[in-house]
């Protein structure tokens, strides 16, 4: 059964790049209430350009935000979480639902912070969410139940898919589908990059390289098969792809892809930290 979030009241607390390609898709989705979502900003400027985009309330005041927020969305830097977060407290009921963006902040750390036992859950969204297709990464804190976790996928389904996970492994989350549309598009600007050497013109190569990945992301989606068996499918014997295959293996792609994803786990456990 749909949640009702448009009679919610929402705070967004921190509106850069997450945090703006969250709130403009909510609102376009019709998911959230323009007259009961406010935004909060660290500076005036930047909140009186926001409020004309969005056609919202923005501010900068965390604490006047949270007030009479039913459910407060945290789209904070990890650096600057505890700081407003302490800065909130004091403002913050057991019955509001806290949901947070925050690369590497544990729940825990969020519910210490805020004192009490106001619910929390953390997400994990990537920047494909701007076209609605993201992939969202959930896990409940120890005040949330699955009613919480039932809201916060609501909510990112609208801009892709979601997935419910141990907390142990949202910094893998991290490292694979947060950091990964950027492997991804190095993978795609050397296709494309090939397919300029091999005589085709850029926009051309481009849109072959793209829609290509896209074309085989839905296969892979769509059909529930390993990865390997639908490669297989392609590789016929003797024919151009096991050549191409073999190149990639040469080049070592797949063990630097997978040392890549390991690399940037490593470092969003060292964010939590620092």
């Amino acid at each position: 059964m749909a949640l009702n979030l448009a009679n919610k009241r929402v705070a967004v607390l921190g509106a850069g790049k997450m945090g703006g390609i969250l709130v403009k898709a909510f609102l376009e989705k019709k998911l959230l209430s323009p007259k009961l979502t406010t935004v909060t900003v660290q500076h005036e400027e930047r909140a009186s350009a926001l409020s004309k985009k969005l056609g919202i309330p923005v501010g900068t005041n965390n604490v006047a935000a949270v007030k009479k927020a039913d459910v407060v969305l945290v789209c904070l830097k990890p650096q600057v979480v505890q700081g407003v977060l302490e800065e909130i407290r004091k403002s913050m009921r057991p019955e509001q639902l806290v949901i947070s963006v925050a690369a590497s902040v544990p729940t825990s750390s969020i519910e210490s912070a805020l004192g009490g036992k106001v619910p929390v859950v953390r997400a994990m969204p990537n920047t494909p969410c701007l076209v609605g297709q993201g992939m969202t990464a959930l896990c409940k804190g120890n005040h949330a139940g699955a009613e919480h976790l039932e809201i916060a996928s609501e909510l990112f389904n609208v801009v892709g898919r979601t997935v419910v996970v141990d907390e142990k492994h949202m910094d893998a989350v991290t490292g694979l589908s947060a950091s990964g549309p950027a492997y991804i598009y190095i993978i795609l600007e050397s296709l494309a990059e090939a397919g300029v050497k091999v005589g085709l013109p850029r926009d051309v190569a481009t849109l072959l390289a793209a829609q290509t990945a896209l074309g085989a992301a839905a296969v892979v989606l769509e059909t529930g098969d390993h990865p390997a068996l639908l490669k297989d499918a392609v590789t016929t014997p003797a024919g151009c792809t096991i050549d191409g295959i073999m190149e990639l293996e040469e080049g070592k792609l797949r063990v630097t892809l997978i040392k890549a994803v390991v690399k940037a786990a490593q470092r969003a456990k060292e964010l939590a930290y620092t």
